[in-house]
């Protein structure tokens, strides 16, 4: 998938509930500050860099290096090195779930920042380096 637009600020508007515009324009100056690299809108996901991914299975594709989407239920943080390559740090990070590669966020005050930033440098210096024999990252952007 490419990048679908510059709309960011859009997007962070029409998300609800309120709470969640408030973490998304926090997720996404940190997301900028790390990264060094601009927003763009997925669809309905904010990303930062855009890098192609491909599986030893042949399933590849095109997202961004750091991103999160502002839904309704929760904020989701995507991990291209999945979660339990964090395990130890979203231990400390405070209320949190997770999935396979995603962090959910109902609360980003709840949470600690330094936590997840360090978690957001590592997963986002993993996909620099070019991943792994799992996964091979080639950053585009």
């Amino acid at each position: 998938m490419e990048p679908t637009g510059s709309d960011v600020g859009g997007l962070i508007a029409r998300a609800t509930p309120a709470i969640r515009r408030r973490d998304a324009e926090t997720l996404t100056a940190l997301m900028q500050e790390i990264s060094g690299r601009e927003p763009a809108t997925w669809g309905t996901i904010i990303g930062f860099g855009s890098c192609h991914y491909r599986y030893p299975t042949g399933t590849e594709g095109d997202t961004g290096l750091l991103g999160f989407a502002p839904r309704k239920a929760s904020t989701t943080i995507y991990l291209l090195d999945g979660t339990d390559a964090h395990a130890e740090a979203l231990a400390q990070l405070g209320p949190h779930t997770t999935g396979v590669s995603c962090v959910y966020i109902k609360d980003l005050e709840q949470i600690d920042l330094d936590v997840l930033r360090g978690i957001l440098e590592r997963s986002l210096a993993w996909a620099e380096s070019g991943g792994t024999d799992e996964v091979r990252i080639e950053v585009t952007s």
